[in-house]
């Protein structure tokens, strides 16, 4: 318990400082979105709305730490503001409209690949020098190492515009309304494939490489010795005894990885105009969308904690070691 809650309040500053540098960093940028909104109407906003919008949105001519407080006071009570690019809906609807779709994209190719990965890992390991450890880092190294956004178009290109298997755009085709329809589901699966595809293709080396290095040490222990000299199945010694400990990192790595999700795959939402947080977060850049930014920021942030608390509390429970820290 001493250290879960030390954890917890590491956590907990670490998530002040955060929303700290999230108030400041959009202000830190060069120009006014008031002023980018005033532009767009080519000019037929009063100067009392624009005084207005402007204390609406938190980017008035008050001093930087009363916008601070109010900044604060709205993160408390839930109110995350209006979004400028998307005027006037709340970034609170603006962020749940999008953040399932993202979740669903990067959930899906994340868990895949670890998934793949791993179980790689473990084979190629078991059977050093085998066809599995031969043949697949290399290929899986070769792949990853181009650059995804290169890969992405490839792929569309290939199977979306020339072989015409999978859908070009989107999450879904243009006339279907959400729902929980076996037709909806299914188009949504048809255009789910090739973009997480293209993710599971650049990741999967990754988490079979670093699965193989921690299983070649761990079959070295003394205990995977001992389980031989007893007998026991060699299927059992790899599941049971060598991948159950060399999974550590493994549980490390998903954490922080399932953090992430939250944030989007920008590139696969851009390439494939998947909606997502990450291609709206590219949105709220470009259109110094103060609010909309700080939303998508915070949002990213509290997932990425959360999953890696969510990690430390699962150590203490896989690790003993760590209970007596």
């Amino acid at each position: 318990m001493r250290f879960i809650l030390r954890r917890l309040g590491f956590y907990l500053i670490a998530f002040w400082a955060s929303i700290t540098l999230n108030f400041l960093l959009p202000r830190f940028m060069p120009g006014d979105p008031v002023s980018r909104m005033f532009a767009r109407t080519q000019g037929k906003m009063q100067p009392e709305q624009l005084d207005a919008l402007r204390k609406l949105l938190g980017v008035d001519d008050r001093p930087i730490w009363e916008q601070y407080i109010d900044y604060l006071h709205n993160i408390v009570t839930g109110n995350m503001g209006i979004s400028i690019s998307r005027f006037p809906t709340p970034v609170t609807e603006v962020i749940a409209g999008q953040i399932g779709w993202t979740l669903l994209l990067g959930g899906t190719s994340l868990v895949i690949a670890a998934v793949l990965g791993n179980l790689l890992g473990i084979l190629a390991a078991w059977r050093r020098g085998g066809t599995i450890d031969s043949a697949l880092p290399p290929i899986l190294i070769f792949i990853g190492s181009f650059p995804y956004f290169w890969l992405a178009m490839g792929a569309l290109y290939l199977f979306g515009v020339i072989l015409g298997w999978a859908p070009l755009r989107h999450a879904f085709s243009d006339g279907l309304e959400p729902s929980f329809s076996l037709e909806f589901l299914s188009d949504v699966g048809a255009h789910l494939v090739l973009p997480a595809l293209t993710i599971v293709l650049v990741s999967v080396g990754g988490w079979m490489l670093g699965m193989r290095n921690t299983m070649i040490a761990t079959n070295s222990e003394d205990y995977i010795t001992m389980a031989e000299a007893k007998g026991l199945r060699p299927g059992r010694i790899m599941f049971r005894y060598a991948a159950r400990n060399a999974m550590l990192p493994s549980v490390t790595s998903f954490g922080m990885s399932l953090g992430f999700v939250v944030g989007g795959a920008m590139l696969t939402e851009v390439v494939f105009a998947y909606p997502g947080v990450g291609y709206q977060l590219l949105t709220a850049v470009q259109g110094l969308d103060y609010p909309l930014m700080q939303g998508l920021f915070l949002t990213i942030t509290a997932a990425v904690l959360i999953a890696n608390f969510l990690v430390d509390i699962l150590y203490v429970r896989l690790d003993p070691r760590v209970r007596s820290n």
